[in-house]
């Protein structure tokens, strides 16, 4: 059964009941990162390769490796890092455990290394065109091909579209709605794209809900026009690439 527990967002006071994400182990058991109920969450202000993952041993086959570190994205915009219990001590050579540097045999890499692809380089936001740009520079960092945006937002609420890709900006100072993920999902379908949405001010509980439902990669923007992961959905786009 998923771990699961309460979570109170330190900058907005808001109160959320986290789930952690769980994921298959080589040996075909299902495993989430064990939950660290004793220690606070803390906002994540800056992302390196190293914090963004954690080791996990599997209880069914003691095997060791490297899963996605816990994060809980509040409506209010602030992406929160759920401790997870170390493990105790590192497997043997035989569980193909990380410790020897070995990447995970569970979890798709990035097509592109972290090391190999270049450092992804914001404009800052001042306007709301602004926040299009951004989005569509993070989507070709990502590794998709022909972004464009329209010269006009189209009636249907698409502001970028590339080779299997459509995405949403939404520069507002509200979160995004459910309606917002609903219509992103429905265009997406209707062109065979992956739907990707990006917000300044979060997204609404409802929204966030359906999102992860649907598959849908959600992302929150800041003023410097960097893009940082809501959902899991997310967390996979970026570690695999287009």
């Amino acid at each position: 059964m998923t771990e699961s527990m309460p979570v109170r967002c330190p900058v907005c006071r808001r109160d959320h009941f986290y789930a952690a994400p769980v994921y298959p182990c080589a040996c075909g058991a299902p495993l989430a990162p064990p939950l660290l109920r004793a220690a606070r969450p803390e906002p994540i202000t800056h992302r390196t390769w190293t914090d963004d993952w954690v080791t996990v041993r599997c209880p069914a086959c003691e095997r060791q490796d490297q899963w996605p570190q816990p994060e809980l994205g509040c409506p209010c915009g602030t992406v929160l890092r759920i401790p997870v219990r170390p493990v105790s001590a590192p497997a043997g050579p035989a569980h193909g455990g990380s410790r020897d540097g070995r990447v995970p045999s569970h979890i798709p890499l990035p097509r592109t290394a972290v090391t190999s692809r270049p450092t992804f380089r914001p404009v800052t936001i001042r306007t709301a065109r602004d926040a299009v740009t951004a989005a569509a520079l993070y989507l070709k960092w990502l590794g998709f091909r022909d972004v464009v945006q329209p010269e006009a937002r189209p009636l249907s609420g698409i502001d970028l579209r590339g080779l299997g890709v459509v995405a949403q900006v939404d520069p507002t100072t509200r979160p995004a709605t459910l309606r917002a993920v609903e219509c992103l999902w429905l265009n997406g379908l209707s062109s065979s794209a992956v739907s990707v949405l990006f917000s300044l001010a979060g997204y609404a509980d409802d929204a966030r809900a359906r999102a992860d439902q649907l598959g849908i990669p959600l992302f929150v923007m800041d003023l410097t026009g960097c893009p940082q992961p809501v959902n899991a959905s997310a967390d996979e786009l970026i570690a695999t690439g287009a």
